[in-house]
């Protein structure tokens, strides 16, 4: 997400869906029970309404699950043991919960245990300096938000060399699916930047695992949508902090020079571009939610249309930069180094628009978003977000048919596209790419309810949502899902192609008994050791 989300977020709520997820409680008629054997110690087990409303319903707010428990642990030794205590029941499952931020039910388990992992040592903190050849690093609580982590490494100087957008996310939560941002072109995404997990596995095992040590539970742990174990500790590589950030924002109306530009700034060495590179879509006209209004970063600045050809198309693009700088670089160097790095590229001449903004401000920037949302109510509605990897050979095609197409009016809310380096992610871990090329894009379609005369919004977007990968399919696209969510055993093997199998034997080995993770439907509970495939 990126700082003109506010401008999305209407004045008035709208009433969330709650759904009962049929493919998990429809032909369930047991009555499980928490087990003696729980022996959680320092620990609360909460059963009641107000437990049961909050672990079973995120962000997204379209699938409900009722769990039978919401556990708040004091360590890893108590999610061990909890995990331990569902392994001898005949059908427990658990399910660990960051910030409650993802969209279709993954961190919930029907008639299960819900770990709040926000609970997890919530203060730990082991900061390493590092030395000549060694980068600084700091190993904090799975459970820690990445804003929390942020201030205390800059109370030291040092900053996480990446980030996601929204930074009130769980450290466990983004690392069991990749964490990107506009730093992933330089740095690769979150799981490219730790070294070491703690992790308690689906045996109840809790294993310390590096590339060196426990190597396998490593590389599946990251990625791994918390199929192989929950992770109760990370240690992430850090950077010293900059001071300031010049946040640039440039406008296009052609996509082949949009991503032209894209493509040549995150290809260029370190030290010869910028910080971050993001980029959006958006319509062209004075549309408040989805228009120019959503461009200018202050608000003396203004969106002058009348710089545009008359053959602007009805989608227009902007290249969101930032170079990060010191407050003790001079204001004429930093813009030397800005002209520079822009002075070839397509932009449309007057529509640029540039902010200093202090470091962590620029980090934070969805924060104040995110306030203004939960003042107005519409953080609680539904959030039928869709996010998606798409491969170079393939993005032309998805603006011609996607945003040029479905989406030329806008969704009531961001359209990110931006472009990646594969060679920024390690392969070996449980996240999947698109199959072709070394640089693909990351689409991402922040939707916000609205609402609309002919039916109910969420049922709207969720349709647009199907039409998309419909059309994708339809035309070939070389695409996969970030953050999926599948039901049927085909889509799964799809989806993970080459790893599929290796996903298995990971799964097979460290969770045989698939009591981790349930919401996210890839394995189904097992009273004995293999797991199978849920197909719907």
């Amino acid at each position: 997400m990126i700082a003109y989300l506010e401008r999305f977020v209407p004045e008035n709520d709208t009433d969330p869906i709650q759904q009962e997820d049929a493919s998990d409680s429809r032909h369930d008629t047991r009555s499980p029970t928490l087990p003696d054997s729980l022996g959680i110690h320092g620990s609360s087990v909460e059963s009641g309404p107000a437990a049961a409303a909050f672990a079973s319903r995120d962000f997204g707010g379209i699938v409900s699950v009722r769990p039978l428990a919401l556990i708040r642990p004091t360590g890893p030794e108590d999610i061990a043991r909890i995990v331990r205590a569902a392994s001898i029941s005949a059908h427990l499952t658990v399910a660990a919960r960051g910030n409650g931020h993802s969209i279709n039910g993954q961190a919930m388990a029907h008639m299960g245990l819900v770990i709040d992992m926000r609970c997890l040592d919530p203060g730990f903190f082991e900061l390493a300096p590092g030395g000549p050849s060694v980068p600084p690093s700091v190993v904090v609580s799975g459970g820690a938000l990445w804003e929390d982590v942020l201030s205390r490494c800059l109370e030291h100087g040092l900053s996480p060399r990446s980030f996601t957008d929204y930074l009130g996310l769980t450290v466990g939560g983004t690392l069991s699916n990749a964490g990107v941002s506009g730093q992933a072109f330089r740095y690769g995404p979150q799981t490219s930047n730790v070294t070491e997990l703690e992790v308690v596995t689906g045996k109840g095992t809790v294993s310390l695992c590096s590339e060196d040590e426990n190597s396998e539970l490593f590389l599946g742990a990251l990625g791994g949508l918390g199929q192989f174990g929950i992770i109760t500790k990370a240690k992430i590589l850090l950077q010293p902090a900059p001071d300031m950030v010049r946040w640039i924002r440039l406008v296009y109306t052609e996509f082949a020079e949009f991503t032209r530009d894209a493509e040549w700034l995150i290809t260029h060495p370190d030290g010869h571009s910028f910080s971050y590179v993001e980029g959006f879509v958006f319509v062209n006209s004075d549309d408040p939610a989805n228009g120019w209004p959503t461009v200018p970063l202050r608000p003396d600045q203004a969106f002058e249309p009348a710089r545009l050809l008359p053959t602007a198309g009805s989608v227009l693009y902007c290249l969101e930069l930032a170079l990060n700088y010191g407050s003790g670089d001079l204001p004429s160097t930093v813009n030397s180094v800005v002209e520079r790095m822009i002075g070839g590229l397509g932009f449309v001449e007057g529509l640029e628009f540039h902010a200093d903004v202090d470091y962590s401000e620029f980090l934070l920037r969805v924060k104040r978003v995110e306030q203004h949302a939960k003042a107005t109510g519409i953080w609680e509605a539904p959030h039928p977000w869709l996010n998606l990897f798409v491969s170079k050979s393939s993005i032309v095609d998805f603006d011609r048919t996607v945003f040029k197409g479905i989406l030329r009016e806008g969704i009531g809310g961001p359209m990110l596209v931006y472009p990646m380096l594969r060679s920024r992610w390690d392969s070996r871990t449980s996240v999947v790419l698109p199959d072709s090329g070394d640089i693909f894009y990351i689409v991402a379609l922040l939707r916000f309810s609205q609402p609309y005369p002919e039916c109910a919004p969420v049922e709207r977007q969720i349709a647009q949502n199907n039409e998309i990968i419909h059309v994708c399919n339809k035309n070939g696209l070389d695409y996969k899902f970030y953050l999926p969510h599948y039901k049927s055993q085909e889509d799964w093997k799809r989806h993970f192609g080459d790893k599929w199998t290796k996903f298995v034997e990971r799964k097979s080995r460290f969770d045989p008994m698939a009591i981790l993770a349930p919401g996210q439907k890839i394995f189904s509970r097992s009273s004995g050791l293999g797991s199978k495939i849920i197909s719907v």
